[in-house]
């Protein structure tokens, strides 16, 4: 029997999912597979509706080596290992002759304990542990939520949290799970046999593809011990938020409550002079902080210094301590000494890497309103890191709606390490860029309407100008407007301006879960809904109900945001622009990202209005203009208007 071809290969899988053959899906298809044949590196933007798991998931799965799936968002793995892969692999079996297995693995955080399911949480003030579920009232949320989840834990096959519907919050679900750093260890663990993370490990080491977030591809990076199992290919899906989230991994943060927890867990586990001194630690560091202002230590200050070198080194003797000491009065003491080790451990690494000072690390105060003040340090650039780990000894292929910016990928080809495309040498990863297009015809689809007439936004102070105009431009919608706001605050200024003004329901982050409030928005079209960065990239409502896409401004980082204005000034004292290469593609993303909320489907239709006229008029526009949809331009008002009037006319003879 011959080898089945790709495009064979292709046919099936979309059969099977009841998609339909796209030009751009069998363009990137093709190209993956050179890739994956050649152990060379692809960078392939492709459109909304271009079907581009297929488009990497076929060829990876004709290769026949090991596969690892990378994604950002929780929504694209489940896509993946619920319908893509099933349908896929049930596809290509007769044609391959072989069935792919796959698997799903997340962060030991990620999956139920049953350690601490069946032999409690080891308590902050006293040794030993104490039953979460009789200490939590039974009529409170968190008692509810304790219960639901015991209940679940004798049904659910996985134990991964994903898959307790509803969910619950951080606080409830850090009682029945561990850190990979708190866990006993499958041979030391009573119920080591049936713990759920070893079993997905374990199924993970089995299969063909094994689909992951991007949180985990950066432990995997960044700690040294392998989690993911051995593989040929990697695949980053919404590869957009890889560095994001890879510099999220590697951000370490310390606040008096933190450390407070700590010295509480291990203070009847060590001798009292190591206790003493780490509470002493503590509280100094505690006075510090009190007087803490928010912003970038490009100095470490005297106080901060001595505080941290303090709960150093007494972090470091109670380490010793705890790993010496057995106290036979305290009740299942492995898993309370393990997570006081943890604890304790955490913070002499945070504290120890800020008193080194390290040149590539940026290091801030922030404060929050409710969790008070916090030292952080995050890595001034990941792309070294990425550059090291990612690209050396597989095939990588990265992927999304968003990574041509400005016109190329040299930008977010340099943000992952990576030297300009065609850029030969020994130890220069080779990598090629390509932008499969869309399905959809975007000039004839949308309409990018910037408001040039508008005066420039400033830093502070409310856009009368700019309220006005997003009024108008609603009601010329009949409402169906998505309002992606820069800030918070621009988001609830403008829902309660327009809640006085139009009569019209005007949803708002915040008022109720993202889920929800975009399965309302979608069910009505006269509704809209305005928010702020998980907007810009997390709702998918083709139809009538999303035709207007509103831009506040141009989404550039805050100029006091300590990470972005140290890597803005990195760039500057290497000779570069710093503007644009930081300031400028972060703006440029995330309007890509925005911009894509419109267009959903072939039949959608409307228009993007930025109502910022830098988008017009500034030097920069043209780079940010070409790393939005090719949509038809226009900085007419009344042409927006009338547009938006004759669209929301068409919708509304449809719904008739």
């Amino acid at each position: 029997m011959t080898k089945p071809s790709l495009p064979e290969l292709l046919h099936a899988a979309v059969t099977a999912v009841g998609g339909t053959e796209r030009p751009g899906q069998a363009a990137m298809a093709d190209a993956v597979a050179t890739a994956v044949d050649d152990q060379s590196h692809l960078l392939v933007q492709a459109g909304t509706g271009t079907g581009k798991s297929l488009g990497y998931l076929v060829p990876a799965l004709a290769h026949g080596e090991r596969v690892v799936v990378a994604t950002a968002t929780l929504a694209l793995q489940r896509q993946l290992v619920e319908r893509d892969l099933p349908r896929t692999v049930d596809a290509l079996h007769p044609l391959l002759r072989r069935r792919p297995q796959f698997a799903m693995l997340k962060g030991r955080s990620n999956y139920l304990c049953l350690h601490r399911l069946h032999e409690g949480v080891p308590q902050e003030e006293e040794e030993g542990l104490f039953d979460q579920f009789e200490a939590a009232a039974p009529s409170s949320k968190l008692g509810q939520d304790l219960l639901r989840m015991r209940d679940w834990a004798d049904e659910t096959e996985t134990g991964d949290r994903d898959d307790l519907t509803p969910g619950v919050s951080d606080r409830a679900w850090a009682q029945i799970s561990v850190s990979s750093r708190e866990c006993l260890g499958a041979s030391k663990c009573a119920y080591g046999a049936e713990c759920f993370a070893e079993q997905a490990r374990e199924r993970a080491k089995l299969a063909d593809v094994v689909v992951t977030n991007h949180a985990l591809l950066a432990i995997d990076a960044i700690e040294g011990a392998p989690v993911l199992p051995q593989h040929e290919v990697l695949i980053v899906d919404e590869a957009h938020e890889l560095v994001s989230r890879v510099t999220g991994v590697a951000t370490g943060e310390l606040t008096p409550g933190q450390v407070g927890r700590a010295v509480r867990r291990a203070a009847k586990l060590v001798n009292e002079k190591a206790a003493d001194a780490l509470q002493s630690a503590s509280e100094g560091f505690e006075r510090v902080m009190e007087l803490a202002l928010p912003g970038r230590l490009e100095e470490l200050p005297e106080d901060l210094g001595y505080a941290l070198t303090a709960l150093r080194d007494a972090a470091r003797t109670v380490i010793s301590a705890l790993g010496s000491t057995r106290d036979k009065s305290v009740q299942d003491e492995d898993a309370v000494r393990k997570q006081a080790l943890a604890a304790v451990e955490t913070i002499h690494g945070v504290a120890e890497r800020i008193t080194q000072g390290s040149e590539y690390d940026v290091v801030w105060y922030e404060r929050h309103d409710r969790f008070g003040a916090s030292v952080r340090v995050a890595p001034l650039s990941v792309s070294g890191l990425l550059r090291e780990k990612l690209f050396t000894d597989r095939s990588v292929v990265l992927t999304s709606a968003t990574l041509k910016l400005g016109g190329d990928f040299n930008g977010v080809g340099a943000s992952l390490g990576l030297a300009p495309e065609g850029t030969a040498g020994d130890d220069i990863p080779q990598w090629k860029g390509l932008d499969v297009g869309s399905p959809f015809d975007y000039p004839r689809q949308g309409i990018l309407y910037v408001a040039r007439h508008l005066a420039t936004p400033g830093r502070e102070g409310s856009r009368t100008d700019m309220l006005d105009e997003l009024a108008e431009l609603v009601e010329a919608a009949g409402g169906r407007t998505l309002g992606l706001f820069s800030s918070m605050r621009a988001a609830q200024a403008a829902a309660e301006e327009l809640r006085g003004r139009l009569e019209r329901p005007i949803l708002l982050q915040g008022e109720e879960t993202l889920g929800e409030l975009i399965k309302n928005f979608a069910a009505s079209p006269e509704t809209c809904l305005f928010g702020t960065l998980s907007l810009w990239q997390g709702v998918d409502v083709p139809g009538a109900s999303c035709q207007l896409v509103v831009m506040d401004r141009i989404p550039f980082p805050r100029p006091d945001d300590p990470l972005m204005s140290a890597r803005q000034k990195a760039v500057e004292e290497a000779g570069g622009n710093g503007f644009m290469a930081v300031a400028a593609t972060h703006a440029a993303l995330l309007m890509a990202q925005g911009a894509g909320r419109l267009v959903r489907a072939t039949g959608d239709k409307g228009v993007v209005a930025v109502l910022d006229p830098r988008l017009a008029n500034a030097r920069y526009g043209s780079y940010l203009r070409a790393s939005l949809p090719d949509f038809w331009y226009t900085t007419d008002r009344n042409q927006a208007r009338r547009s938006l009037a004759a669209i929301d006319a068409a919708a509304k003879a449809d719904e008739k």
